[in-house]
């Protein structure tokens, strides 16, 4: 089954990717190694806005995780030309959580993300993580992740 059909049977459409919101690039590749700028947690326009451990439950930052992992994915599919078929293995996550400095729940959140990344692209979707607590995001958001894949080709 192609990916974008995966993504379909799971509920979800592969969102525009995003324009760079400061001085930087979404991705940048180096060989077959392609970095992904953080993503925050945003779907249809609307920004997951909120800390854990305050205004949101952890079923809410897990939604808010996976809506971020679909824009890593978005971003994957704009660097590769939309080849996402080309992913040989997501190597890394950065998720950044806005939280409370007494919430602790921080890989449960993060779960929202790694479980949406294994049931598109499977084995390939497996990944060293860290989940990382912090003050604030930008724009608000809850969740931000960044995002070291390993493409099957070199350009």
């Amino acid at each position: 089954m192609k990916i974008t059909d995966r993504l379909r049977a799971l509920g979800y459409a592969l969102p525009a990717s995003a324009a760079p919101a400061a001085n930087y690039v979404s991705a940048t590749r180096a060989g077959s190694t392609l970095f992904i700028s953080g993503q925050i947690a945003q779907d249809d326009g609307r920004i997951h806005r909120g800390r854990l451990g305050a205004e949101l439950s952890v079923e809410e930052g897990c939604t808010a995780a996976s809506a971020a992992a679909l824009n890593v994915i978005a971003q994957i599919a704009a660097a590769t030309e939309g080849r996402l078929a080309d992913v040989a293995q997501v190597l890394k996550l950065g998720v950044f959580i806005a939280s409370t400095p007494d919430f602790a729940e921080h890989s449960q959140v993060a779960n929202g993300a790694s479980d949406l990344l294994v049931q598109v692209f499977g084995d390939a979707g497996r990944h060293a993580r860290s989940a990382i607590g912090v003050a604030a995001l930008p724009r608000g958001a809850s969740v931000e992740i960044e995002a070291i894949v390993q493409l099957a080709v070199s350009p």
